[in-house]
């Protein structure tokens, strides 16, 4: 019996294990590694009929603002060969942008999913925690690291989602998929009455022609009749808390491997693992909970609006040579993380986030928005950005 997904080709990212298909993270030390097994969400897939055309180019072990490694090299942005498609599904998104592809699996830790999709002129989904499962990882109890859909338009990523989600017994954050589709809430959807629109989240540097456009796109909102009024959000500690967090999962999930190829690994999973092994535990308590903090903030916030939205990423696409954007107006970034602090917000705060293409900068980079909808809330999220595009 055929499936939904029947004919499509798709990317997996090649973090995700396909059987008799070469997967290697990324990494030199995986360069000839053939899985015998499947990963639960690829059989999930595959059995609603998608086919896997192939993987797509994540940097190693998916940590990095541009997506390159040792084994496959650098993958570039179809919209100009000379920028970066970002990272780390920056594979899936440059696949999906030049047509080779229906639709893209990806991952999303601080905006993988996120900013790869903005700087192609994709649709990209990070789901809220639980959503999709992660199948076998040693990081089963996180809400950080999610998987999710992408493609060219809101309704495919809403069907893509469709045959992701639901509960899966190899995953304990897993929760049952709604009774009424996502492609039910795309085809039918009701507009969010209040928008709320934020430049920046705690103060975090954004491109000052990306902040103009996002805004100016913003009468897409209110010429469906919804009211749109701009907000400041405040986060104290947003970066540190972040990478507290985020440093304390590579060690869970890179500290075997650094003990035992640090020679083979790049720099920054090594900044990254490093990191929470120096780190102390008040540092890592505080940082919990400044998360507990943002969590509640938000859901103050969503009391009081249908939906938020920021710019897609800090910057539009950057030199395709650089690991990472070195500076935003003028404002020096010390290391890629510090890109990406309005994704990671949202990763902290537990909602899931869209991000929806808004159009060019004056230099034909893609722009785009992000999304936020109240956590389990990808229905209404899905259906406003339908309504945006």
């Amino acid at each position: 019996k055929a499936g939904w997904l029947a004919g499509l080709p798709i990317a997996i990212k090649d973090l995700m294990d396909v059987a008799g298909v070469r997967t290697t993270y990324g990494s030199p030390i995986f360069a000839n590694h053939v899985p015998e097994r499947s990963h639960p969400l690829v059989e999930r897939i595959e059995h609603m009929g998608g086919i896997v055309l192939g993987k797509s180019n994540t940097p190693e072990f998916g940590a990095g603002g541009s997506t390159f490694n040792e084994v496959f090299g650098k993958t570039r942005n179809p919209w100009n060969t000379s920028l970066t498609p970002a990272g780390s599904t920056g594979g899936g998104a440059a696949a999906l942008a030049s047509g080779e592809v229906w639709l893209a699996h990806g991952s999303d830790h601080g905006g993988s999913l996120r900013r790869p999709a903005t700087y192609c002129s994709v649709v990209g989904l990070r789901p809220s925690p639980g959503r999709v499962t992660r199948g076998t990882v040693d990081t089963l109890f996180s809400p950080l690291s999610v998987q999710g859909p992408m493609a060219r338009s809101v309704p495919d990523v809403a069907l893509f989602l469709d045959t992701m989600a639901g509960y899966c017994h190899l995953d304990p954050m897993t929760f049952d998929a709604p009774r009424l589709s996502f492609s039910h809430a795309v085809a039918a959807p009701r507009r969010p009455h209040r928008v709320a629109f934020a430049a920046t989240i705690g103060g975090s540097p954004v491109d000052q022609e990306t902040e103009n456009i996002c805004r100016d796109s913003m009468r897409n909102f209110k010429n469906v009749g919804s009211t749109v009024e701009e907000i400041t959000i405040d986060l104290e500690d947003l970066e540190d808390t972040f990478l507290a967090l985020r440093s304390q999962e590579f060690v869970i999930d890179r500290e075997l491997q650094l003990q035992r190829y640090r020679d083979q690994i790049k720099p920054d999973i090594i900044w990254n693992t490093e990191l929470g092994l120096e780190q102390s535990i008040p540092t890592l308590a505080k940082a919990e909970r400044a998360r507990a903090a943002l969590y509640m903030q938000f859901n103050e916030l969503f009391s009081q609006y249908d939906l938020i939205v920021t710019p897609g990423a800090n910057t539009p696409a950057f030199d395709v040579e650089l690991r990472y954007p070195e500076a935003i107006d003028g404002i020096k970034l010390e290391h890629y993380m510090a890109a990406s602090t309005l994704t990671a917000a949202v990763t902290i705060s537990a909602s899931p986030a869209l991000s929806l293409p808004c159009g060019f900068d004056q230099y034909g980079r893609p722009i785009g928005l992000q999304l936020i909808g109240r956590p389990r809330g990808e229905a209404a999220l899905l259906a406003a950005g339908a309504l945006f595009e």
